[in-house]
């Protein structure tokens, strides 16, 4: 069975951009949901609003991976989750290790959707001596000790860091060094990689604070609604802010879906 460190995905090759490349596991989780259902296929327009797209953006999407889909037929469904799953690297098996085992690496360890989605949890590793052992997900927790081995035993390419904060830098550093080169990052803090090492980072606090602005937002256009003006997000200032927001195809900055 093929792993991580045999075979990369070509969508940097291929010039695909990536904006786009993080819009795939959108479009990846709508089709597998319209194939759970057996449609067999779908326009750009129903297929957009399932992945919370416009149907431009989609079908400009789709033509960098040689889609173009059939007029006044649309997509062939079961193609698609093929052609995006192969693009994005799923075609394979990944293995991952998950480093932090608290009630977040827990969690992570006990989600169901890494196996159906190409990534199979390799090893669990923690810090404390007395979860050494101690199985999770059906898996024994082993320790950091044995990062490094455990890192190449299993041909791990993908790492996951659910530790605390202060803890986080120094793992990355083990796991760069031990030749991981992808990392997702929970922690709390901003990681330094060397080229070549692909970081995302989840922070739940950070997304948070976003819907909270834009609950603040929407409350101040309607309080201006109520009073006659014009909503805040109307005017020509609010709109040059989001255009400075936005990255170089004209997208928000993309954020890993759940």
């Amino acid at each position: 069975m093929a792993n991580g460190r045999t075979h990369r995905p070509a969508t940097r090759s291929r010039g695909i951009p990536e904006a786009t490349v993080a819009r795939l596991p959108l479009y990846l989780r709508a089709l597998t949901a319209l194939s759970e259902r057996s449609v067999p296929t779908v326009s750009s327009e129903e297929l957009a609003a399932a992945a919370g797209v416009n149907s431009a953006k989609l079908r400009k999407d789709f033509s960098y991976l040689g889609s173009y889909g059939t007029r006044g037929v649309g997509y062939d469904v079961e193609y698609l989750v093929y052609q995006i799953s192969r693009e994005l690297g799923l075609t394979q098996d990944w293995p991952v290790v998950i480093v932090g085992i608290g009630n977040l690496g827990a969690a992570l360890a006990n989600y169901g959707g890494f196996a159906s989605r190409g990534f199979r949890v390799a090893a669990l590793i923690d810090a404390d001596p007395a979860m050494a052992g101690k199985p999770v997900a059906g898996i024994p927790v082993q320790h950091t000790d044995d990062l490094e081995k455990i890192i190449k035993d299993n041909g791990v390419s993908i790492g996951v860091i659910a530790t605390p904060a202060g803890a986080a830098q120094q793992v990355c550093d083990r796991l760069v060094t031990a030749g991981v080169t992808s990392i997702l990052n929970f922690a709390p803090t901003v990681l330094s990689v060397p080229d070549g090492v692909d970081v995302r980072k989840v922070d739940l606090s950070i997304e948070l604070q976003i819907l909270a602005f834009h609950e603040q937002r929407k409350a101040g256009e309607e309080t201006a609604a109520g009073d006659g003006a014009l909503p805040a997000a109307t005017s020509r200032g609010a709109a040059a802010d989001d255009s400075a927001d936005q990255g170089p195809d004209g997208d928000v900055p993309a954020v890993m879906p759940a």
